[in-house]
């Protein structure tokens, strides 16, 4: 989708069903391919996981691409090449800038389910050396605002990205109310839960607006929310 203002429904969505893992493509991604859904400007993935108990991704390799993690409930269990291993639990984010390239696995290793989001943009810079960053940030704990996860400056979020755009994340009580404007050109809203409305538009979990103008977004109910503030490529 380039147009910079419209609304993916969750059920335009590619759905993939195999014995260990229930994905649902935001974005066409692997054996889904729809040329109406390839990316919103610098974003390019947003799959929503769900991973079966004592089964994953095994070793596998990317470059040049900035790829987030984002654990919803549930614990993954991270490797890679640079060295990097331990558990993401629910509640924290993952970043991998692959740059120049990078092996890694990400195996759900307890006896329940996990389930997560994977959110993969282009950088801005190729063949860099890769890097590996890992925080906590639920925005659970602070409901009603947002929070900033990801930037192209340390100085004004805790990870840092190779691309010119910013990702915010937010619990949204029901009855209250939220205010996205973009500092970039785009703005991309992604409900992960619940039911809000987005300047009078409805939209539930799995659904995403793209405006370029001020987000005035209305929860229904509880709600969970991913907010990409994107760059111009044109």
């Amino acid at each position: 989708m380039n147009s910079k203002h419209y609304i993916h429904k969750s059920e335009q969505r590619g759905h993939v069903k195999m014995d260990w893992l229930n994905t649902k493509h935001s974005f066409s991604f692997g054996s889904w391919h729809d040329p109406r859904f390839m990316g919103i400007s610098a974003l390019r993935v947003i799959n929503e996981d769900q991973i079966a108990a004592q089964r994953g991704f095994g070793r596998h390799g990317h470059d040049n691409m900035e790829i987030l993690t984002y654990v919803l409930s549930g614990q993954l269990t991270h490797t890679d090449s640079m060295g990097n291993q331990g558990h993401i639990h629910a509640g924290e984010w993952q970043l991998m800038s692959a740059g120049s390239g990078i092996q890694h696995s990400e195996v759900n290793q307890t006896d329940q389910p996990v389930h997560l989001l994977q959110i993969w943009l282009h950088p801005n810079v190729r063949d860099a050396e890769p890097t590996y960053q890992q925080i906590e940030l639920d925005p659970k704990t602070q409901p009603n605002q947002w929070h900033l996860v990801v930037s192209p400056s340390l100085a004004q979020s805790p990870l840092l990205i190779r691309q010119d755009a910013r990702i915010l994340g937010a619990w949204l009580e029901a009855g209250q109310t939220l205010s996205a404007q973009p500092e970039k050109s785009i703005s991309y809203i992604h409900v992960i839960s619940g039911h809000v409305r987005i300047n009078d538009q409805v939209l539930s979990g799995g659904d995403a607006m793209a405006l370029p103008e001020l987000a005035q977004i209305q929860a229904d109910t509880d709600a969970h929310l991913i907010w990409f503030d994107l760059p111009s490529l044109d």
